[in-house]
C-alpha cells in the first residue's frame, strides 16, 4: 500500500528535527548498559497524566516497561497466570489465599505478605479508585510471610484476574513516603528498575539485576514521551529509537515491512456522548448524534485497513463475543437538532482520532449539530472529560486492560459510580445488568451476562462504538523479543534486546 504523497513529504520534512531525539548518552545506548548490554531506547505516545502513579492511566506506562507486576498476569488466553503469586485458591465465598513467590523489591527489601497487603490496602483507598475496583472492596492480611488472604465485601468470582490489573501492581513501602501520592522510582518487583523521571518529557530506566525471573538481556531502557505519532515513527526510522509505540497507520506503509508489528487488540474507538450535563442529557438528541454516525468508512479511510467497523464494546479480538451482541432495546426517538451546539473533543497521542473527530464533525454537522472541535494531548484532557466539560468525547479504549474480565471495563466505565466513567453515564437500568453480571461466577454465564449489559449501556445512546483497532508497532530489525499482546499491557521483558 503506497503512501499518500502529502503524508510522505510531511514525514521526510520532519525527519531532521528529530535526528537528536534519543541522542543523550548515546554510547549507553551502543553497549554501556549494566554489564554491557546494550540499552534500549523507546519512544511512547502517552506523556504521564498522573506522575506516573499506577493507579490510573500510567499504570500500564510501567508494565509496560518491565517495572511494575500485580500478584497475577494475564496469559494468551485472558486467564490468571502466576506472577508475584505462585498459586491461589478460593477459602470461602469471599476469600481468596494467594502464596507468594521469593522476590525482592527494587529498593531491596523482600516481597513479605504483609508488605503486598499494605500496597493492596493502598490502592483500596486510592481516590479516583483503580478502574479494576470499580464497586469492589477488598482488604488484604498477611496469613504468614509467604501467604496472603484478600477478601471482598461480595463474592468476587473474578479476583485472581482483578488482581492482574496494572492498576494493583505491587510496591514498597518507599512508594508511599509523601503523604497523598504513589512514587515508583525505585519500588517496583519487575525486571527493570525506574531510576529517574523528566516530568512528562523522558525516563530512565537500568536493568534490576535481582529481579526473580532471572536478568534480563538489555542493560537498560531510555524512554522518550513523544505524542507526536510522526515523530515517533520518524525516530525509529532514522535509528533515534529501537521501539516506537503506537505507529500512525498514515505512516506504517513507509516502515520497511519487518519494522513493523501488526497487533489485534480487545481495543475499541469510541463516540461517548454526555447525558449527565449540556444538551446531550435529552436522549433524542444522543439519538440523533448516534444515528448521524457513519462508521462505514472509518476502517477503510481513517484507518486505512487496520482496524474493523464497529460492532459493540468488544470486537474481533475478544472471540468469544463475535456473532453474540445483542440487538439495544428500547432506544428513544431521534430528534431534529436545529443547530444544537456540541463540543467535542479527542487527544492527538493516537493520530488517527483527530481525523475520526473531523469526519464525526462533519457527519453531525450534516445531521443539524453545530460542532467545535477541542484536540488536546490525552493529559491536559481526561480531567475535563470527568468533569463533564465536553459533550462528545472520542476514546480509544482496551476493554480487557484493566483485569481482563469484561465485566469490570463495564463497571469501571459505564456505571453511576464508576472510577472512569468518560462516558458520565447513570442509568439503574445498567447497573443492575452489570451488577448482575458481576455476581455471576460461571465464565460462560459472565460473558453472556456481560453482553447483557453491553446492551443495556448501548441502548442509553451514552456510547457510539466506531472501530475496533489494531495496533502497529515499530520495531527496529536488530531488536529481539518485543512483548506485544491484545490486552497491550506488555512490551519490554527479560528476552527484549538489541
Amino acid at each position: 500500500m503506497s503512501l499518500p504523497r502529502p503524508r510522505l513529504l510531511a514525514a521526510l520534512l520532519l525527519t531532521p528535527l528529530l535526528a537528536g531525539c534519543f541522542a543523550s548518552g548515546a554510547g549507553d545506548h551502543r553497549g554501556g548498559g549494566a554489564g554491557g548490554a546494550a540499552r534500549l531506547r523507546v519512544a511512547l505516545a502517552f506523556p504521564p497524566a498522573e506522575r506516573l502513579s499506577p493507579y490510573g492511566a500510567d499504570g500500564t506506562i510501567l508494565t509496560r516497561l518491565g517495572v511494575t507486576e500485580g500478584l497475577t498476569a494475564l496469559d494468551g488466553n485472558g486467564a490468571a497466570a502466576p506472577a508475584l503469586a505462585t498459586s491461589w485458591r478460593q477459602d470461602g465465598d469471599r476469600s481468596w489465599l494467594f502464596t507468594l513467590r521469593e522476590a525482592t523489591f527494587h529498593d531491596g527489601t523482600d516481597v513479605t505478605a504483609r508488605a503486598v497487603a499494605a500496597s493492596l490496602a493502598r490502592a483500596a483507598t486510592a481516590r479516583p479508585a483503580p478502574a479494576a475496583l470499580s464497586g469492589v472492596e477488598l482488604t488484604a492480611r498477611a496469613v504468614d510471610a509467604r501467604r496472603l488472604r484478600v477478601t471482598t465485601e461480595r463474592p468476587d468470582p473474578v479476583l485472581p484476574l482483578r488482581l492482574s490489573s496494572p492498576g494493583l501492581a505491587v510496591l514498597s513501602a518507599t512508594a508511599y513516603t509523601r503523604k497523598g501520592a504513589v512514587d515508583p522510582v525505585g519500588s517496583g518487583t519487575g525486571p527493570f528498575v525506574l531510576k529517574k523521571v523528566n516530568g512528562t518529557a523522558s525516563a530512565t530506566l537500568d536493568r534490576y539485576d535481582g529481579y526473580w525471573g532471572g536478568r534480563a538481556r538489555a542493560g537498560g531502557i531510555d524512554v522518550r514521551f513523544v505524542a507526536d505519532g510522526t515523530a515517533r515513527t520518524n525516530a525509529l526510522r532514522s535509528g533515534d529509537a529501537d521501539l516506537a509505540e503506537a505507529v500512525p497507520v498514515a505512516q506504517a506503509a513507509s516502515l520497511a515491512e519487518g519494522t513493523r508489528r501488526e497487533t489485534a487488540t480487545t481495543r475499541t474507538t469510541s463516540l461517548l456522548l454526555n447525558s449527565r450535563s449540556g444538551p446531550l442529557r435529552d436522549a433524542g438528541l444522543r439519538a440523533a448524534a448516534r444515528a448521524a454516525v457513519d462508521t462505514s468508512g472509518l476502517a477503510r479511510g481513517v484507518y486505512e485497513g487496520h482496524a474493523d467497523r464497529g460492532t459493540g464494546l468488544y470486537g474481533p479480538a475478544v472471540t468469544w463475543a463475535e456473532g453474540k451482541h445483542l440487538k439495544p432495546a428500547g432506544r428513544a426517538a431521534a430528534k431534529r437538532p436545529h443547530g444544537t451546539e456540541l463540543t467535542l473533543a479527542t487527544y492527538d497521542n493516537r493520530p488517527e482520532l483527530p481525523e475520526v473527530a473531523q469526519v464525526l464533525k462533519q457527519q453531525l454537522e450534516k445531521a443539524g449539530f453545530r460542532v467545535k472541535l477541542v484536540v488536546r494531548e490525552y493529559g491536559r484532557l481526561e480531567g475535563d472529560a470527568l468533569d463533564g466539560k465536553f459533550d462528545a468525547f472520542v476514546l480509544a479504549r482496551n476493554s480487557l486492560v484493566d483485569t481482563g474480565d469484561p465485566v469490570a471495563v463495564l463497571a469501571s466505565d459505564y456505571t453511576c459510580d464508576g472510577g472512569y466513567n468518560l462516558a458520565l453515564l447513570c442509568d439503574r437500568a445498567v447497573d443492575r445488568a452489570v451488577a448482575a453480571a458481576e455476581r455471576t461466577a460461571d465464565p460462560a454465564g459472565r460473558r453472556t451476562a456481560a453482553l447483557r449489559a453491553e446492551a443495556a449501556i448501548l441502548a442509553t445512546d451514552t456510547v457510539v462504538p466506531l472501530v475496533h483497532q489494531r495496533v502497529v508497532t515499530g520495531v527496529s530489525g536488530a531488536v529481539k523479543g518485543v512483548l506485544l499482546d491484545p490486552y497491550e499491557r506488555t512490551l519490554v521483558g527479560t528476552g527484549t534486546r538489541r
